[in-house]
């Protein structure tokens, strides 16, 4: 984990703006790939916390805002009580109504206690807001008293006592859901279409002594965020409207500060059915956190340049995005993103609700701590703040998740710049022997929450000095292959292989070991695979992993899922180490690259069942983690045992064999396409063609093999995974022609 400094004061609900754009920058392999960003970027900065949550008090609710100041955090929302960090609900807790201060260093409250309540219904504090001197604490929300004194959904709260300020009272007509301030003016937005018995729709402004100003902002819907500019020149609002002042604007307008006159408006910058639900800013830019509801919505983060208010850059992620935050050069912020692919993140995985990007990049950067979706609505993470103390950098999460890092923990985290305690994940091995008088290691790279680039040593023989040291690069949705090549053997010795991964402070446990033993002559059946020019070769010669190796070049490498039945014997070739059983029920594997659509192809693979339910065997679709919702190019069997090739070209066009080759023994399955159509062939022969089905869908998408969705295709069968077993499965990205399939078939000669 590396360290970042950062300048910063605090305002609006708590964020941070940086005071210097300088950064120290490393030199990272990411290419942006989202709307708006130079494909040359390659600086990213340092993520300058860790992904480990530390102990903190949790709430019995949903914690909407938060501010900090000079080391302490304070938090409003709509709960009752609060808990220490281990406490189950209802245990061990202590009153809180809607709001708690804690310790910024600790996690845990300090004396500071304040009591928001309504008459009737239910009272909620929905945004805070610190004074630039941290002497005043502005509170809005829901309510009608603090601590007893009468107010009206906002509050001012004198820091150095804890007490409801006395001469700070106007009434608001509704909910204030945002705030910022300051040193003589408090900008709030919500619900409201009155403040202090003038009109005021949406958006308004008071003195600090609550008396209401001139400043008219009037938007047509709700208001969610308001953030001053660094320069105190103009305010930037936020939320569902469509209109500002009489003049479209939807979601985001940038205003004067002192008439409310628009600067800036955004008509269809942002779709109609997406909001902006957070802003923030650091010294050059302005952030937004946006959630949309529907078909065609926009629930990434935009970043807008300060100097003439333009996009800098957007992402796309889908999963509403609701709070951002600036920290040393880097925007995180809470969401609950579940599809990123887009700008070339992660697809169909589990959601993520905290991301980190840098303020010049879209691109994702390795920080993956996680909560889950939580109570409420529900989303996840609602709110950010960071202050420091001790000499430590704190950021804080308030929201309505329950759990933190997989740990039950409610309402309230945190996460500092150390001490970094996550160790990555152990590396998965696998041992090559196709090419005689070496041995190849073969890793996939793990994966760690807080860095990217691993360090990875290979032990050779139970020695305890590493043989090669290396790095790569590696996210929870990208684990490339790495490769080593042990040239320091003789033919007929037996070798034996542990590696470790390290971020820098963390180191795992070595893998278990694997053996090889030197090969004295070539293997005919996989160099003939290499020289015919497979693309990914996957040998299933692994132990218990999720590792499948490719044995090309292209370190091609598959993600085995379920717990496949691993090194099954005898193999589908003479000389081959083991095959793959998958249960037909929800085990297969996927290519951890995401490919462009193979306009010319070949699959090739063994299998070996007696299943009567069928099942896909070998395809391509554009979901690795859950059935493709687009699949074709897939070889599937049908119930009776006959083999099926399919693509999809304006319509299902499939070839089918006569033959069934669910008998318990061995077969030879290849499927081409080609300028010459599509042809299907058994054990060597040519079993099915169609000179005529010259095209297949076009989409991005993952070589899958033993399972996925067989919807609507012809016989389809009464499952979409197979049950058997698979060996030597090759994929390339040209059409084999009918003798080198049977050349292939030939150079198996047993097993």
């Amino acid at each position: 984990m590396m360290n970042g400094s950062t300048g910063r004061r605090q305002r609006g609900q708590g964020r941070v703006r940086a005071a210097s754009a300088a950064l120290c920058l490393f030199a990272g392999a990411l290419t942006a790939t989202a709307a708006g960003a130079s494909p040359a970027a390659a600086l990213t900065p340092p993520v300058a916390l860790t992904a480990d949550d530390l102990t903190t008090w949790q709430t019995n609710g949903i914690v909407w805002s938060m501010a900090a100041t000079e080391g302490t955090v304070y938090a409003g929302g709509t709960f009752s009580t609060i808990r220490p960090p281990d406490a189950a609900a209802g245990t061990s807790e202590q009153p809180a109504v809607n709001f708690a201060a804690f310790d910024a260093a600790t996690g845990a409250p300090t004396d500071c206690s304040l009591s928001f309540t309504l008459s009737s219904g239910t009272a909620t504090v929905r945004a805070l807001a610190l004074s630039p001197d941290g002497e005043t604490l502005y509170a809005g929300g829901q309510f009608g008293a603090v601590n007893g004194v009468g107010v009206s959904n906002i509050a001012a709260v004198d820091t150095a006592t804890c007490t409801p300020r006395q001469d700070f009272k106007i009434a608001v007509s509704a909910t204030v859901r945002a705030l910022d301030a300051t040193a003589d003016t408090v900008y709030l937005g919500g619900d409201f279409t009155s403040v202090g018995g003038q009109t005021r729709n949406s958006f308004a402004a008071v003195t600090t002594g609550a008396d209401l100003l001139p400043w008219t902002a009037n938007a047509d819907e709700v208001a969610r965020a308001v953030e001053v500019t660094p320069d105190g020149q103009h305010v930037a609002l936020g939320g569902d409207f469509f209109n500002v002042n009489g003049t479209t604007s939807h979601a985001l307008a940038v205003v004067d500060a002192t008439t409310g006159a628009l600067t800036k408006s955004y008509p269809g910058f942002i779709p109609d059915t997406s909001t902006v639900q957070d802003l923030t800013t650091d010294a050059t830019g302005l952030y937004t956190a946006n959630e949309g509801t529907g078909g065609g919505v926009f629930d990434g983060r935009i970043a807008i340049d300060l100097d003439d208010y333009q996009q800098r850059w957007r992402d796309t992620c889908l999963g509403a995005t609701q709070a951002v935050l600036v920290h040393s050069g880097v925007l995180y912020s809470g969401s609950h993103a579940h599809d990123c692919s887009s700008m070339g993140g992660f697809a169909d995985q589990p959601r993520r609700h905290l991301l980190a990007q840098s303020v010049d990049d879209p691109t994702l950067l390795p920080w993956f701590p996680d909560t889950n979706d939580g109570i409420g609505e529900p989303v996840g993470p609602r709110v950010m703040t960071q202050t420091d103390k001790g000499g430590h950098h704190y950021l804080w999460v308030g929201g309505e998740f329950t759990t933190v890092n997989g740990g039950g923990q409610q309402g309230l985290t945190r996460f500092a710049d150390g001490p970094d305690t996550g160790t990555p994940w152990v590396p998965n091995v696998s041992l090559s022997t196709v090419t005689p008088g070496q041995i190849d290691v073969q890793w996939q790279t793990s994966f760690d929450t807080d860095d990217g680039e691993l360090t990875y040593r290979i032990y050779k023989d139970g020695a305890s000095t590493p043989v090669h040291t290396t790095t790569g690069y590696s996210l929870f949705w990208d684990r490339p292959q790495l490769k080593w090549t042990d040239t320091d053997v003789a033919v007929g010795e037996t070798h034996s292989y542990r590696i470790t991964a390290s971020d820098g402070t963390n180191t795992s446990a070595k893998s278990p070991a694997q053996s090889a033993t030197v090969a004295a002559s070539t293997q005919g059946y996989p160099a003939r695979v290499l020289s015919d020019g497979a693309s990914l070769y996957w040998r299933y010669d692994e132990g218990t992993s999720t590792f499948a190796a490719d044995t090309t070049d292209g370190l091609n490498n598959g993600f085995l899922r379920n717990g496949p039945a691993y090194q099954q014997t005898p193999a589908a070739i003479a000389g081959d180490s083991t095959a793959i059983g998958f249960d037909g029920a929800s085990e297969y594997a996927y290519s951890n690259k995401r490919h462009a659509q193979p306009t010319r192809f070949t699959v090739e693979t063994w299998i070996k069942t007696t299943t009567t339910r069928g099942g896909k065997i070998i395809g391509f679709g554009n979901l690795s983690m859950q059935n493709s919702t687009r699949f074709d190019k897939h070889v599937y069997m049908t119930n009776e045992g006959r083999l099926v090739f399919g693509v999809y070209s304006g319509g299902r066009r499939t070839v089918t064999t006569t033959g069934t080759y669910n008998d318990g023994a061995w077969h030879h399955v290849v499927a081409t396409q080609g300028p010459g159509g599509v042809a299907l062939y058994v054990d060597g022969q040519l079993r099915a063609a169609n000179l005529l089905y010259t095209s297949n869908e076009n989409y991005p998408g993952y070589w899958r093999v033993g399972g996925d969705n067989l919807a609507n295709w012809a016989n389809r069968p009464t499952s979409n995974f197979f049950a058997g077993q698979i060996d030597e499965t090759a994929v390339y990205p040209t059409a084999l022609s009918a003798s080198t399939v049977s050349a292939h078939y030939a150079l198996r000669t047993g097993g």
